[in-house]
């Protein structure tokens, strides 16, 4: 795989992280509303059950979270070790011929 293309992958999967990230974080917020919810229902098997849903997810959320980070800073550090810009630069200009 040549490097603008290796590069081109690093990137898309960073954004797929993120969107894991963001679907976390959505179902944290999906929860602590049916835990206020269930405040007032007071469901027994709800209240047991959901705090330890919501931790787990919240620690999946800091995995996703620092495996991102990590992800995109080996991205940026190929790029610039790769001089991708470059390379995109060439590939548009053999393009065009």
């Amino acid at each position: 795989m040549d490097k603008l293309k290796k590069f081109e992958l690093m990137e898309k999967i960073a954004r797929e992280l993120e969107d894991v990230r963001k679907s976390q974080q959505a179902v944290l917020e999906k929860i602590g509303k049916i835990e206020v919810d269930n405040m007032e229902l007071g469901d027994k098997n709800l209240e047991k059950t959901l705090p330890d849903i919501f931790q787990r997810t919240a620690d999946n959320s800091d995995a996703i979270r620092q495996l991102l980070e990590s992800f995109q800073e080996k991205t940026d550090e190929f790029g610039e070790a790769n001089h991708v810009d470059k390379l995109k630069e060439q590939q548009q200009i053999n393009s065009v011929k």
